[in-house]
């Protein structure tokens, strides 16, 4: 079964709207939507924002659903200059930028005790979403790399700036590192997706705003190719 996680209601209403044969159960106030979609057996759920909730959802996908793969669709900000409003970010892997143990001597991003840095996306599942993106969303560019995630809204050039010299990320955002970790920690293949929304700078907040359903249609429209090539 495959388990999708969007972060608000715009970044899963179309794909739960192509599901057949849908129950629905509500566990830590998420609902759970269970069917069929492009003839897999899938769960959509809209986990909330941030990484508490985030991670909460997945290991719910984990424990309950048994589910044998995750992939996180939702909209990110920008890191480079190269990736535009609209174009579309794989992970390679994933980072928290807010985790700062420095004091204890561990490098920025790392999780004490912990052997991960970054925790690796699924190159199969990452493989074939690039497959589908170039087929279905052929106008915009795929770029593959790091997503790096925080409890923060990036809209400030100069922290935009840190994020993107210390963790070398493509796009910043708020949930994807914590379900990638949780992902890892129960060995389920995931993958992070992301369509960039605004350049995380000091215009984020009117780029977001202008741009976010752009951006939402260019992952939805990704995930139902991807449901749909998708072998377990």
């Amino acid at each position: 079964m495959l388990g999708i996680i969007g972060a608000m209601d715009v970044e899963v209403a179309e794909v739960k709207k192509a599901m057949e044969d849908v129950t629905v159960e509500t566990i830590a106030a998420m609902d759970f939507y269970r069917g069929i979609l492009k003839g897999k057996e899938a769960v959509v759920v809209r986990s909330g924002i941030g990484k508490v909730n985030a991670a909460i959802c997945t290991q719910i996908l984990a424990d309950h659903y048994h589910v044998t793969a995750v992939i996180n669709t939702g909209i990110a900000g920008s890191l480079k200059n190269e990736i535009n409003i609209g174009d579309v970010v794989l992970s390679t892997d994933t980072v928290h930028h807010d985790m700062d143990a420095t004091g204890f001597g561990y490098p920025a991003g790392q999780i004490p005790q912990m052997k991960e840095f970054a925790f690796q996306a699924d190159e199969r599942l990452r493989n074939l979403a690039e497959e589908c993106c170039r087929k279905v969303n052929p106008e915009i560019e795929v770029f593959v790399g790091r997503v790096v995630s925080g409890d923060q809204f990036i809209s400030d050039k100069v922290k935009k700036q840190w994020i993107g010299d210390t963790f070398g990320g493509y796009c910043t955002e708020m949930e994807g590192a914590a379900i990638a970790q949780a992902a890892y920690l129960n060995h389920i293949p995931f993958l992070i997706i992301r369509a960039i929304s605004d350049k995380a700078d000091d215009s984020a907040n009117m780029d977001y705003s202008e741009f976010e359903e752009k951006a939402v249609k260019h992952s939805v429209n990704l995930i139902l190719a991807i449901a749909e090539r998708y072998s377990y």
